[in-house]
């Protein structure tokens, strides 16, 4: 635990030096004084505003990567939605130009599939002419 930056052997070092130079009774005297003068440097509104400030620094790479990852999600996001259009334009001409060539009397045959029948490979069941010499 620290206070202000300072540990607990560095302030039981601080403690001993000032108990060795000021005496037990002046101790007491700065002790007092120390503490009065540390509550009106916390109450300050300088002290509050230094410790906003802070907090705001200490988020800031945060929040920066935040408002970072929805701009590109935004962008993202557009880019998804102009496909989309684009997508969206592209299957309705095409749906349109289907429709007008289907109604058309001489291509309507040509557009429905046709099964093609199979062609016989050259190796499947031909005789070959080395099997009746044998």
């Amino acid at each position: 635990m620290e206070i202000l930056g300072i540990g607990p052997s560095e302030l039981l070092f601080i403690v001993v030096l000032a108990l060795i130079i000021l005496g037990p009774r002046d101790m007491q005297k700065a002790g007092q004084t120390i503490g009065k003068w540390l509550r009106r440097v916390v109450t300050s509104d300088g002290w509050k505003l230094f410790q906003q400030s802070s907090r705001e620094i200490q988020t800031l790479p945060n929040r920066l990567m935040r408002e970072a990852a929805l701009e590109e999600l935004k962008e993202t996001e557009k880019n998804l939605r102009q496909t989309i259009e684009s997508s969206r334009g592209a299957a309705g001409s095409l749906a349109n130009r289907t429709a007008a060539l289907t109604e058309q009397p001489g291509l309507a045959g040509e557009l429905e599939p046709r099964i093609l029948p199979a062609t016989p490979s050259p190796s499947s069941h031909a005789p070959d002419d080395r099997d009746s010499d044998a």
